[in-house]
């Protein structure tokens, strides 16, 4: 065993304090880093589905009716001419020819996927809606609070605020796709939205957090609540 001699010296409380601080450094900048990962993916993702609902809105300048409404009644996949993979808004939008890079669909963000599909309300709203959900079906399974993240993130980008029960874009705990076991349409899944149990189906809406209960998201992006 190695014995102190007298004249040697340990750590001054200068020394111990330089060593606290560029700790401190070091792991201030490893969660500095990782906001900005997370950041980057939130905005992936809101990017990715705002851009869908703008080429629904370049589809109808182009066409004189939403993509999903051959029907030309203003409600998207409500009948069952419009409810096949090919006739519905994401397949109409992703056909070979029609736009030229439309977004994926999922939405790969790293290990999260996140698909989208668009449609109406029928059980509650009757209105249009844009659907982001966890599964390519939009099974029971609920968001996890990481994913949940991201998709605050979402609503605080369309409605100002994070709240699965106020403004345009709330949580869902229930959706019904036509057709049930969505397919690829130039690569990307289609299906038609025909009912959304939202956290809150009211006009004016009650407040509510993103929970993991939650297995959808749901924008009406046409009409308000």
């Amino acid at each position: 065993m190695r014995i102190k001699k007298s004249g040697e010296k340990g750590f001054t409380l200068v020394e111990l304090a330089i060593v606290l601080v560029i700790i401190g450094i070091i792991i201030g900048a490893v969660m500095k880093g990782q906001d900005l990962i997370d950041n980057a993916r939130a905005k992936k993702v809101s990017t990715s589905i705002n851009t869908w609902n703008m080429l629904t809105w370049a589809y109808m300048d182009r066409k004189g009716r939403f993509p999903g409404d051959s029907g030309r009644n203003g409600l998207i996949g409500d009948s069952a001419g419009e409810q096949t993979a090919a006739a519905s808004a994401i397949g109409e939008m992703a056909a070979s020819g029609t736009f030229t890079n439309p977004p994926d669909n999922p939405i790969a963000i790293g290990s999260y996927q996140f698909y989208v599909y668009i449609g109406y309300d029928s059980s509650g709203t009757t209105k249009n809606a844009l659907v982001i959900c966890k599964t390519v079906n939009c099974a029971a399974t609920v968001f996890t609070s990481d994913e949940l993240k991201l998709i605050e993130a979402v609503d605080t980008a369309i409605d100002g605020l994070s709240d699965a029960g106020l403004g345009q874009f709330r949580g869902a705990t229930a959706v019904t796709l036509l057709p049930a076991a969505p397919t690829q349409i130039n690569n990307r899944y289609a299906a038609a939205v025909t009912a959304v149990t939202a956290v809150s189906e009211t006009t004016a809406g009650a407040t509510a957090a993103w929970a993991i209960t939650q297995n959808a998201a749901v924008w009406l992006f046409d009409r308000p609540y």
